[in-house]
């Protein structure tokens, strides 16, 4: 039986990263960059008013007197313009004189700093300052943010929002980005129909596609739901190879074990060598992992129980997905929690329970309530988990009050 770690590591070193492509950059968030982006120009791209006030020479009001009867007469300056945000006329200050500017506006010639309107008395010809400023008050410098040259945005950095907009605010309307990359997702199984129709005797609805096309999306994958695939064998072969030459990851559910496991090993035989085998966790204990087609795409074969299935994915593909995206650090963050109440793990295999995360309202420390029990049949105490206990192969029982691993899942609202 192999280990989780060792499962994990076959898995990393298959991981395809597509090629990097430029997209508009409002397609680009959640993304990693791909290049370095330079600034062609400085950010702001001009001297500019921080506040509403007036642009002044900073020499012409030092004499200001900040009291509330006595103004020296020399803060009295003449008003000889305004100037509104976008304005493209150039203006010159001249010494002694005031212009009026909003936020944002460009300042004249000359002016090296901005009084407020609170410093003044408003006057629309001839205000009277009160309070003097230095040099570069209020004033948003040329290059302040970024110089012409510097890097905005860098290489390998994660695209949210500020870096769209620093994308934007330098002029750049695409970037060279890591594209999302292409996940198949196919569910194998006579027994199975698609949740628009009613099951006969013996039939099931096809949950695994669904859930695990969710869960690719939530890596971060761009995912094609290919949906139910029949067990005939050139059927089988037919669709995954054609889905081998669209996608960089390949998960097919169902067919992990059994006679059921043979016949797609042996539907797949000419594309690749797969490796179907046992894997120390609990569930998804079967499974398969192999790299198929002329390209050789990872491809996963994942038990058919969807709880066994998304915990499988969980632990071995959504890394695989995230580090072909680029993250260099493709795995969920983990901390440690008290246990609520006690769990009980099958000896030899890691075990992967479902449990509720919470903090203690009284230290902030984290606490974890387990959910349900074991049972990997249990998917609707999987839909209320945020997290996965996890227990280690040589431990088969834990107390309520001992400390756990726990992995975070998504966040929930």
């Amino acid at each position: 039986m192999r280990s989780v770690e060792e499962q994990l590591a076959r898995v990393l070193t298959a991981a395809v990263r597509p090629a990097p492509v430029r997209v508009a950059i409002s397609e680009a968030q959640g993304l990693l960059c791909a290049e370095e982006v330079v600034a062609e120009q400085a950010l702001p791209g001009f001297d500019q008013a921080a506040v509403d006030g007036y642009a002044v020479r900073s020499v012409d009001v030092q004499t200001a007197v900040d009291a509330q009867t006595a103004v020296d007469e020399s803060t009295v300056l003449p008003v000889v313009g305004e100037i509104p945000v976008g304005s493209r006329q150039p203006r010159r200050l001249q010494p002694g004189q005031a212009v009026r500017v909003v936020t944002g506006a460009p300042l004249p010639t000359l002016a090296d700093a901005v009084v407020p309107l609170a410093y003044t008395d408003e006057h629309p010809a001839n205000v009277t300052v009160r309070q003097p400023v230095p040099s570069a008050a209020f004033v948003r410098r040329t290059g302040e943010d970024v110089q012409t040259g510097d890097v905005a945005v860098r290489r390998g950095a994660p695209i949210g929002a500020a870096q769209v907009g620093l994308l934007a605010a330098v002029g750049r309307n695409k970037v060279l980005v890591h594209p999302r990359p292409r996940v198949s997702v196919i569910s194998v199984g006579d027994e199975l129909v698609d949740v628009d129709r009613t099951p006969g005797q013996g039939q099931v609805y096809d949950v695994n596609s669904y859930a695990l096309a969710a869960a690719a999306r939530d890596a971060g994958a761009e995912v094609t739901r290919v949906g139910i695939v029949n067990s005939d064998p050139r059927r089988l072969r037919e669709v995954v190879e054609g889905r081998l030459l669209l996608s960089e990851v390949v998960v097919i559910a169902g067919g992990a074990g059994g006679a059921a496991g043979n016949e797609v090993r042996a539907a797949l035989a000419d594309l690749g060598e797969l490796d179907l085998t046992r894997v120390a966790m609990q569930p998804g204990s079967v499974q398969g992992f192999g790299r198929l087609g002329p390209d050789e795409i990872p491809t996963f074969v994942l038990p058919s129980n969807p709880v066994s299935a998304l915990v499988v994915f969980e632990v071995l593909v959504r890394p695989l997905v995230r580090a072909a995206l680029g993250k260099l650090n493709p795995h969920r963050r983990t901390v440690s929690a008290e246990l609520l109440t006690p769990v009980a793990s099958t000896k030899g295999r890691r075990g992967f329970l479902r449990g509720q995360l919470l903090r203690d309202p009284k230290n902030g420390s984290y606490l974890v309530q387990p959910l349900g029990t074991s049972g990997s049949h249990l998917l609707a105490s999987l839909a209320e988990a945020n997290c996965l206990v996890v227990v280690d192969e040589d431990t088969t029982d834990v107390a309520a009050g001992e400390d756990v691993q726990v992995r975070f899942l998504s966040q929930r609202a």
